[in-house]
């Protein structure tokens, strides 16, 4: 016997009222401690378990956090989603993860679907082609904070929890440029999304501010094969990249395999950096140096700030996530 199982078995069991059982397990000072002790062991001894709606609708809180996400992924969102869910667990809170797949509709329907299961907030990372955010602050209306991580709209007056982009990027040329690189290829993502707005412009003027003789190539990679295919052509060119700079996981990787399939070694033939979550630059040999743009910290930011907005602290405000070199053997 579980959900089943109502206040008025217990009631009837105990000859004691609905309302006594009720308060019994609210702990309610009322209810002298042998009552509630009775009436404790009897609910655990048949299941009990109260009925979550119910109390969501006088409550008013649901105990879900919404979490919308592009994709499930090993690039980034993983350990993004692993904190998050940790921390609800700590914190008696539920995760509802939805994937927008980089699709605005896919979104909008994932908003609903928060709105619909009464979360209590809601995280986001918007889609490369999310122009018009009406639809998320319709949520504050409804008086569900909400807290854009990662990919965050340009729009000020919201909360957003990044990591520190524009510096990740500048410490990766630099380090390039400490190395005396000559010919640098560089892969950056998607031009519509906030990271790599502004990631790019850092890079640049790294080296244009190092005022060094370097070639520096840009290009874009929007997946791990454009990535691979994008790598080949530029290898396969007369005058080679001594360098290649990924600007996330996923790039990486794509990169790593047209390598390999060349059978050149790094860091003799060519060497790699990256801007990278941890855990991928970890599968190669040597290890990939890279810059830490760690997801797990963020989650745990997302959430610390979360809390905060539940409390009554809702000014919109922008946290930052530092990053921070971690050296491998590819460069």
């Amino acid at each position: 016997m579980s959900q089943n199982t109502t206040l008025k078995k217990i009631s009837q069991i105990l000859d004691i009222s609905i309302s006594t059982v009720s308060r019994a397990l609210k702990n309610h000072p009322d209810i002298s401690e042998r009552t509630k002790q009775k009436v404790i062991e009897l609910a655990a001894a048949l299941e009990y378990e109260p009925n979550a709606y119910a109390i969501n609708l006088r409550t008013n809180n649901s105990k879900i956090l919404g979490l919308i996400v592009p994709s499930i992924s090993y690039y980034f969102y993983d350990t993004f989603i692993s904190s998050i869910e940790e921390e609800c667990r700590k914190n008696n809170y539920t995760l509802l993860i939805l994937q927008s797949g980089d699709d605005t509709e896919t979104e909008i329907s994932n908003i609903k679907i928060c709105r619909h299961n009464r979360v209590t907030g809601v995280f986001a990372c918007i889609t490369p082609n999310t122009k018009d955010i009406s639809a998320f602050l319709k949520l504050a209306e409804s008086e569900i904070p909400l807290i854009f991580f990662d990919k965050v709209p340009p729009y000020e007056n919201c909360n957003k929890v990044c990591i520190a982009d524009a510096a990740a990027a500048k410490m990766a040329a630099d380090l390039i440029i400490q190395k005396h690189k000559k010919n640098v290829l560089s892969f950056f993502g998607n031009k519509s999304i906030s990271i790599t707005q502004k990631r790019l412009p850092a890079f640049i003027e790294a080296f244009e501010q190092a005022n060094t003789s370097a070639n520096l190539d840009i290009d874009f990679a929007l997946s791990f094969e454009e990535a691979y295919e994008k790598t080949l052509f530029y290898l396969n060119k007369k005058n080679k990249p001594d360098t290649i700079f990924c600007m996330s996981d996923e790039i990486l990787i794509g990169v790593m395999k047209a390598i390999q399939q060349l059978q050149l070694k790094v860091p003799e033939n060519i060497a790699i950096v990256a801007l990278s979550n941890g855990i991928m630059p970890k599968w190669y040999y040597p290890e990939i140096t890279y810059i830490e743009t760690s997801g797990d910290k963020l989650g745990r930011l997302a959430f610390a700030r979360m809390m905060e907005c539940l409390s009554g602290n809702i000014q919109p405000q922008e946290l930052i996530i530092g990053s921070m070199l971690v050296e491998g053997g590819s460069i």
